[in-house]
């Protein structure tokens, strides 16, 4: 039994670090929200008429119930989807989201990225996927290069999915240049040209209507067939001032003296700590987990062999979780020596304890195997079921260790018969509330409905350590109480300590 037993805690370790593990469980909350990313040189026409036709695709699958999306002011959209109830699609909103990937595809110049609406949702970063992987540089050109490569790179990763960016650097914009001289020959100032060309195309606002119940902006511009294309300057003429010596409302064409071309501009540069910085948002495939997904990017960033001058770290949600993932095997260790200490203090020894924890292990092993079984990653509510069950197993010990100790310290019985009439007093006892224990979880796993996902965790690690922990500290628990026991009264002979507390049989033992 103490092989078993060190063999169960050498599997505790192994399942641990083999485990996929998450942050939190993705719900199925009936909703789905969408970023559009169309090319940064689209007009307003056409990325509405993108968006309808996304709409489209997206409102003829069998499972989504509405649709709603709206754009404006850039190349980019927002799209929100109601999902059908759950007994009526038969399809997560995980499954949902890769039939749609490519259906979506299929349409150029633009790209539609889904995510799951979740009801816990860490990290004020936005993006257009679920988690963010930020690059940041002094020098932007620098994080330009990079920031594509790895892109490229992360899009081939096979344990990322709707891999895109925030990188706004290819956007169209048409530079006027214009000759001094001779607009200075015709009277014509730089003033004169900015007003001309604001008035035409700057929807500049020039009156406001009123009336008893409301009020409406006058916005002045040319009419909309003729501002959609730089070729628009050649109509464009400039009113000749009075005092230019030319006839009087003289118009000139702007062309005449000056010329157009067209040239990319940033539509956004994002910064973050003062620093540049592109975020990389991407989502994860089915089967995937968010451990698996992150152990990737690492090696991808070591692979690719980025400057020091590029820093990559990770944002929002997948930031907390690496934080997260760093700090749960301490708040085990911290939740151990707090039970050690309080038990210590309650029997006022410090073998005891030790017997009272060697029954959480085998809970342990329960928990990762019902999980690793049930192909459920270890997340925060899996962690939290394995706190819950550090207080649920220790019982069955407390149970057998405080029976035996009465039976030793009033009726001079040794060990051995203490513990074992302990395992047959209190073995009905044990059954009891751990079968409470376990049937009160039964529900947290057979339960469905939206949001149910993120309480399955739950109930499924308490109901495996409970079962394999029932099984193995029946066994387990008397072994090493006996052993501890031994040891206890091998350091009393070595130190030589007879204390008048201990039973007559123990004294002549020692």
């Amino acid at each position: 039994m103490m092989a078993i037993l060190f063999v169960v805690i050498c599997l505790n370790v192994f399942l641990y670090i083999k485990i996929p593990k998450g942050f939190f469980p993705q719900q199925d909350t009936g909703a789905l929200v969408g970023t559009i990313q169309a090319d940064q040189s689209i007009s307003f026409q056409a990325m509405q008429r993108k968006l309808i036709s996304i709409m489209d695709i997206i409102r003829a699958d069998p499972a989504v119930s509405s649709i709603a999306g709206f754009t404006g002011g850039s190349n980019s959209g927002f799209m929100y989807v109601a999902l059908k109830p759950v007994r009526e699609r038969k399809a997560s909103p995980d499954q949902i989201m890769a039939r749609l990937r490519p259906k979506l595809a299929h349409e150029a110049g633009a790209r539609l990225f889904l995510q799951s609406v979740q009801d816990i949702r860490v990290g004020g970063r936005a993006g257009g996927a679920t988690y963010q992987y930020t690059l940041q540089a002094e020098d932007i050109a620098e994080l330009r290069l990079w920031e594509k490569r790895i892109k490229d790179a992360f899009s081939e990763l096979p344990e990322l999915t709707d891999v895109n960016t925030d990188e706004q650097d290819r956007g169209l914009q048409t530079s006027v240049a214009f000759d001094r001289d001779t607009a200075s020959r015709m009277g014509i100032t730089p003033a004169l040209i900015d007003t001309t060309l604001n008035d035409s195309f700057g929807q500049r606002q020039i009156s406001t209507i009123y009336n008893p119940l409301n009020q409406y902006h006058v916005i002045m511009e040319v009419s909309p067939p003729n501002w959609q294309s730089p070729e628009s300057l050649k109509d464009v003429y400039l009113i000749i001032p009075a005092n230019a010596g030319l006839p009087n409302g003289a118009q000139v064409p702007l062309l005449s003296f000056a010329k157009y071309s067209l040239t990319n501009t940033p539509l956004a540069v994002n910064h973050q700590g003062q620093f540049a910085a592109s975020t990389i948002s991407f989502n994860l495939p089915l089967g995937v987990s968010l451990s698996q997904a992150t152990v990737a990017i690492q090696k991808t960033m070591a692979r690719l062999g980025v400057p020091g001058s590029v820093r990559g770290s990770f944002q929002g949600t997948a930031k907390t979780f690496q934080e997260s993932s760093q700090s749960m095997p301490w708040l085990i260790l911290a939740a151990l020596i707090a039970i050690y200490i309080v038990l210590g203090i309650l029997y006022e020894s410090y073998v005891h304890p030790v017997t009272i924890l060697s029954t959480l292990p085998s809970a342990g092993v329960g928990a990762l195997l019902a999980l690793m079984i049930s192909n459920t990653e270890f997340s925060i509510m899996a962690l939290i079921g394995v706190i819950l069950l550090i207080g649920i197993v220790k019982k069955n010990a407390i149970m057998m260790i405080d029976f035996a100790l009465d039976r030793e310290r009033k009726e001079g019985k040794s060990p051995e018969e203490a513990i074992f009439e302990a395992c047959l007093m209190r073995f009905r006892p044990i059954m009891m509330t751990t079968m409470a224990a376990l049937f009160g979880a039964l529900p947290l796993i057979l339960l469905t409905g939206e949001g149910s996902e993120l309480r399955r965790p739950l109930g499924i690690s308490i109901v495996g350590g409970l079962i394999v922990s029932q099984i193995l500290t029946l066994y387990t628990t008397p072994v090493v109480y006996l052993y501890l026991d031994r040891f206890r009264l091998f350091c009393l002979r070595v130190l030589k300590r007879r204390p008048e507390s201990l039973p007559q049989q123990v004294l002549e033992k020692i």
